[in-house]
């Protein structure tokens, strides 16, 4: 704990060194939320509903600056720059910064954040949920990786009974290590309805289609009429908010899945659902950045150990909806195998539960 207050104190100290270095604008926030006061770096977005803002007071900004600071630790495209050359480097390339403050009770508040992927290539954003607790006269924040994250889902009053049955559960459930191909995805359904089927428009590739393992695959079309449905039952989160097409299911077998550019998304925030429940269309949606050049859903695969620590991992070796999924000589190229057939990009196949 006591290395976390420090992180948090030296966080409100260089956000005063960022404003000064990247000439202030007025911080973005959404349309039912209340305005800044005073300068704020335009590279960082808030979203605090009034009533929300209300529970915070003055410490509002605070929070903010805590949880963002977590953020550019986190993320791949900044981590290990100081927070004034992260910003820059984001603001040079377009990319925001968005902490979305979804709950708040008397020391606690909860929501999301996320990095925004460059508006160029179908990359997909950098999203964390998170859980922070006032301690001392500092915010002390728990993201997706950190111990105060599992701790916070125990403690929080922000996190409901069912809600929390289910995290333990799963947060308590410690994986393989993220290179293997042997972990037990039994259960993981394919993104749309059982004895249906959706056209695989690209096989395993990375989350940004650039680094990292190759755990995301793109599907279009079929008669599953274009409905995106959660791969297995867990806690559901719409990363970007209402009206975002992003959604993100943890599940209680220390997996999760991401579900990118859907349209008419259900709005979902820590909630309770069951294996495929509906999260929206296949769509072009770009709420965090990113690209898409034709309605489809960018699914991804995500291991977590005991604290949460979350990361894409290897599709190759594993079976979901019924089919085994290889990697190609390059990205989106890779095919998948049921029953002596063979299924690759272009390719129509059934979503099977076994």
């Amino acid at each position: 704990m006591p290395s976390k207050l420090s992180v948090r104190i030296s966080a409100a100290a260089f956000s005063a060194a960022t404003v000064l270095a990247l000439a202030p604008a007025a911080t973005a926030v959404s349309a039912d939320a209340v305005a800044t006061p005073g300068p704020a770096v335009d590279v960082v977005t808030q979203k605090v509903p009034a009533t929300v803002a209300g529970t915070l007071g003055a410490s509002r900004q605070a929070l903010v600056d805590a949880v963002s600071a977590d953020a550019l630790s986190r993320s791949a495209a900044v981590r290990g720059l100081a927070r004034t050359d992260a910003l820059g480097k984001l603001a040079a390339e377009g990319r925001k910064v968005v902490v979305d403050v979804r709950s708040a009770a008397p020391g606690w508040a909860r929501g999301v954040a996320y990095v925004e992927a460059p508006a160029k290539g179908h990359t997909h954003p950098e999203g964390w949920l998170y859980i922070a607790r006032y301690v001392d006269g500092q915010w002390v924040t728990g993201v997706e990786g950190d111990g105060e994250f599992a701790a916070y889902i125990d403690s929080s009053p922000l996190v409901g009974a069912a809600e929390r049955r289910t995290m333990s559960a799963y947060a308590k459930h410690k994986t393989e290590s993220t290179m293997g191909t042997t972990a037990n995805t039994a259960g993981l359904l394919l993104p749309w309805m059982p004895d249906y089927y959706m056209t695989v428009t690209g096989g395993p590739h990375a989350s940004d289609g650039v680094n990292g393992y190759w755990s995301s695959l793109d599907f279009a079309g079929g008669n599953a009429s274009g409905r995106v449905r959660s791969s297995r039952e867990g806690t559901a989160t719409s990363m970007c908010g209402a009206g975002g097409g992003w959604t993100r299911v943890i599940h209680p077998n220390g997996f999760s899945t991401d579900y990118y550019h859907l349209w008419n998304a259900t709005y979902y925030n820590g909630t309770s659902v069951g294996s495929s429940a509906l999260l929206g269309n296949i769509g072009t949606d770009v709420c965090a950045g990113g690209s898409a050049s034709g309605a489809h859903v960018h699914w991804s695969l995500r291991t977590y150990d005991a604290n949460y620590n979350g990361a894409f991992t290897w599709l190759n070796g594993r079976t979901i909806g019924g089919w085994t999924w290889w990697n190609g000589g390059s990205q989106y190229q890779g095919c998948a195998t049921r029953a002596g057939v063979t299924a690759c990009p272009g390719t129509a196949i059934y979503n099977r539960t076994s």
